[in-house]
């Protein structure tokens, strides 16, 4: 039955791509992968809700009564993403190496989208009759394939607030530098401002919650060093990176103290059913626009890996045109070179349906309830540290040309 409802819900969503497949072109196809991964995270959510019923009849599945319902949806969750993951991950494989629009490859990374539809959704099915122990595998590789995701997404944000600040210093003009400082200062007043409120909504008056409160102050400190830093003069660097970093590692504060147990005193927000369903809605919304993001900048970014032949100019895509398709038009005949590394655009993609996954069971911390949404203190650690390493890429960004200085740093 469990199988049926899963071919029922991919079946739906399958249809729906497959009738809108002749249209996509080089234009969208990224976009169109963005799309068949939210199609995965919103069959994972229907099963995550109304699957745990049905998989316990299942008997490959329910091998044991000791199971709870907690269980099941982490089995529905992980499955969905499973498939999702080998989908990508084969996707990958095959598109190493293709560095021109001559290759094969490129068309199949392009067009298809019937068959990829078809490929996707057995995909899905087939997991629902894997082994619980392979599924417990992939649960448990699946905490170190988000962890890497979380950190291309640092990786990214830096990159991003470097080419942010340069590209406005290169305006040279007084209103882009004042621009610059105006945003600086609302950031680090905001840091400062968010972190007063986090005192309040996670150090409780009569409790004892110098954990929280470490948690807190650190990235307070942080944002103190990154100034100090940026603007040393060996270091000639400028406020608006350091500030706009400050921000996100009070934010991923946030996420991580918010992401406390239900039952820890020291959490002082409401763990209502309406902020449990308006949390999943945000985690999910928040997840596929970072994946999107990731995945088209990210294969194109001189930050990552980009084809052999591939121009490192920098030249920014748009999120709908494919920058290949307008030297298609231009009617030569030699070879062009690919723009981005296809093979590297679905391992982003690859790694976030394990994110997905961790975040819609809760990291597999199957001690919290199932009406909550990414809370444990796996969740907590693993974001908190986030932004310890988020701090500490952008230092080491920062004083990597004083101690390195033969090499050169883009």
């Amino acid at each position: 039955m469990a199988c049926c409802l899963a071919s029922c819900c991919a079946s739906a969503t399958c249809g729906l791509c497959s009738s809108v497949a002749s249209g996509i072109t080089r234009k969208s196809a990224r976009i169109a992968y963005c799309g068949l991964f939210g199609a995965s995270l919103v069959v994972s959510w229907i099963l995550r809700e109304t699957g745990a019923p049905l998989l316990e009849k299942l008997p490959w599945i329910n091998t044991s009564d000791s199971y709870t319902k907690e269980w099941y949806q982490q089995q529905a969750v992980l499955r969905v993403s499973f498939g999702n993951f080998l989908f990508f991950a084969i996707y990958a494989l095959i598109m190493i190496g293709v560095k021109d629009q001559n290759d094969r490859r490129d068309s199949w990374h392009h067009g298809g989208w019937g068959l990829k539809m078809i490929a996707w959704f057995l995909l899905v099915v087939l997991m629902f009759f894997v082994p619980n122990v392979i599924v417990s595998i992939y649960g448990t590789l699946s905490k170190f394939g988000a962890g890497a995701f979380l950190l291309v997404q640092v990786v990214l944000l830096l990159d991003a607030t470097h080419n942010w600040n340069d590209s406005w210093v290169e305006k040279d003009e007084k209103k882009w530098y004042i621009a610059l400082l105006v945003i600086s200062i609302v950031c680090y007043i905001a840091t400062y401002a968010f972190s007063g409120i986090l005192f309040i909504w996670f150090n409780p008056s009569g409790q004892d919650c110098g954990l929280n409160v470490f948690f807190i102050v650190v990235p307070m400190i942080l944002a103190f060093v990154f100034a100090i830093i940026a603007l040393h003069p060996a270091v000639n660097g400028s406020l608006l990176p350091a500030s706009v970093i400050s921000v996100y590692c009070a934010y991923v504060c946030y996420t991580g103290l918010s992401s406390e147990p239900h039952d820890y005193v020291c959490n002082g927000l409401n763990k209502s059913k309406a902020v449990n369903a308006s949390t999943l809605i945000l985690g999910m919304l928040t997840t596929v626009l970072s994946v999107l993001y990731s995945a088209l900048r990210a294969g194109s970014s001189t930050t990552f890996l980009s084809p052999p032949s591939s121009p490192r100019s920098g030249v920014k895509d748009s999120l709908l045109e494919d920058p290949e398709d307008g030297k298609k038009k231009s009617g030569e005949a030699e070879a062009r070179p690919v723009s981005y590394s296809y093979s590297f655009f679905h391992i982003i993609f690859a790694l976030a349906s394990m994110y997905a996954a961790m975040l819609l069971s809760g990291w597999t911390d199957s001690s919290e309830s199932a009406t909550l949404i990414d809370v444990g203190w796996t969740s907590v650690w693993v974001k908190i540290c986030t932004g310890w390493v988020t701090a500490g890429l952008y230092i080491w960004t920062l004083i990597a040309p004083l101690i390195l200085p033969d090499r050169e740093f883009y």
